[in-house]
Formats: C-alpha cells, sequence, structure tokens
C-alpha cells in the first residue's frame, strides 16, 4: 500500500506567505493613515470639550483663566477666582492629547481671538504637515 501524504509542499507555504506579505504590504500603510486621521480628530473633539470648559470657566469666574495659571484652572482653583464652581472638566483632570502631550493654552490669543488652545501634534514641537500639524480650536 502506498503512504499518502496530504501536507503542504514548501513552494505552497512560499507563496500564501509571499500574498500574505503582498497584502500586509498595501493594507499595513492604508491602516496606520487612518489611525493618525483618528488621533487627529480625537484631539480636535479634546479641544472643543476644553474650550467649553473654558466658556464655563469665564461665565462663572469672570474672565479665561490667565496663561500661568493655565488649563489647571479647570481643576482645581486658581488664588483668587471668585465664583470658581469646577471642576469644569470630567475627571477633574486636565487630559493630555493622544499623542501623550500637553495641550497649549495662551492667553490672549492670536488674531483677536480671547485665548489660544492647541496640540502640536504628533511630533509634539510646532509646525509640521500631516499627523506633525499643529491642531487649533480655531483652525
Amino acid at each position: 500500500m502506498k503512504k499518502i501524504n496530504k501536507g503542504f509542499s514548501l513552494i505552497e507555504l512560499m507563496i500564501v506567505l509571499v500574498i500574505l506579505g503582498l497584502i500586509a504590504g498595501i493594507v499595513g500603510p492604508q491602516a496606520m493613515k487612518y489611525l493618525g486621521k483618528g488621533k487627529t480628530k480625537s484631539a480636535k473633539v479634546q479641544i472643543e470639550n476644553i474650550s467649553s470648559a473654558l466658556d464655563m470657566y469665564r461665565l462663572e469666574v469672570g474672565n479665561y483663566p490667565t496663561t500661568s495659571q493655565g488649563l489647571q484652572a479647570l481643576a482645581t482653583a486658581p488664588s483668587g477666582a471668585r465664583g470658581w464652581n469646577g471642576p469644569y472638566l470630567k475627571k477633574g483632570a486636565v487630559p493630555k492629547d493622544p499623542w501623550n502631550n500637553d495641550y497649549q493654552y495662551k492667553r490672549p490669543g492670536s488674531n483677536g481671538h480671547p485665548y489660544d488652545l492647541y496640540s502640536m501634534g504628533a511630533d509634539g514641537s510646532k509646525g509640521g504637515e500631516g499627523e506633525n500639524a499643529d491642531i487649533s480650536l480655531w483652525d
């Protein structure tokens, strides 16, 4: 009796591995692009939420926090802030951006805005393009 071997040959396995490699090479970069866009959109949503908290702070205290008080004024009452009724952020802490960097806050803002609120993107430095671009409330 002949013994029938029902396994795969080395060539068949190599062909399957090459096909899987090609698929990963095409799909992988596209998936990473969508992941980067997701973090950018998440940062925009967080900036809008922080902006809403800043507006509530202004309604109750009478002005926006100073640059030196920073966004921490939304979590803990700064000295001399009459009417502070916070914390104004969920969890009582200032969130980090999706790349685990601090959001930047400056008052007064540029271009006639009452304040500037932005993330410096994935690279954590000013400027950049794509995922490294700054994400601002006023853009």
